[in-house]
């Protein structure tokens, strides 16, 4: 779906839900049905504190419906912050780090990271005159092999 049937679907199916649930949400608080110093009522009330933010996919043509992709870019930066502890010189963490940027880089590009690397390092004198040929992005697999054979 284009981004604009995709929202188009979105305030048909699930508009009406998310209306009725802030709704239920406001109701038990207005009967005192929820204690707002509870574990529930401080959820529900979060909820609606962030109600605009939460529920932008309602309203804006093409906004994702999560955040995954950014969690799973933070997920990578914490797994290396753990990892570099083990680090025997700040030469070695900062290769790891320079290491990590670039294999990241290479995921938001949906670049295999591994051939990319490669290719890097197969062409190392080139890369170094021309760096920008070299960049993730710029990768092509069928032109890697053309020139490493």
């Amino acid at each position: 779906m284009s981004p604009e049937q995709r929202l188009a679907y979105h305030q048909s199916k699930s508009g009406p839900v998310m209306k009725g649930l802030k709704e239920w949400i406001e109701e038990e608080f207005a009967a005192a049905l929820v204690e707002p110093n509870s574990n529930l009522g401080r959820a529900l009330r979060y909820w609606l504190n962030h109600w605009e933010k939460l529920t932008v996919w309602l309203r804006e043509a093409g906004a994702p419906i999560d955040n995954n992709e950014a969690e799973r870019t933070l997920k990578q930066f914490i797994l290396m912050r753990k990892n570099s502890l083990f680090f025997k010189t700040e030469h070695g963490a900062a290769v790891g780090d320079l290491l990590a940027s670039l294999i990241q880089t290479c995921r938001l590009n949906r670049v295999n990271a591994w051939g990319y690397l490669l290719w890097v390092i197969r062409n190392k004198r080139d890369a170094r005159r021309n760096p920008q040929r070299y960049l993730p992005w710029n990768y092509k697999p069928a032109e890697a092999e053309a020139l490493a054979a």
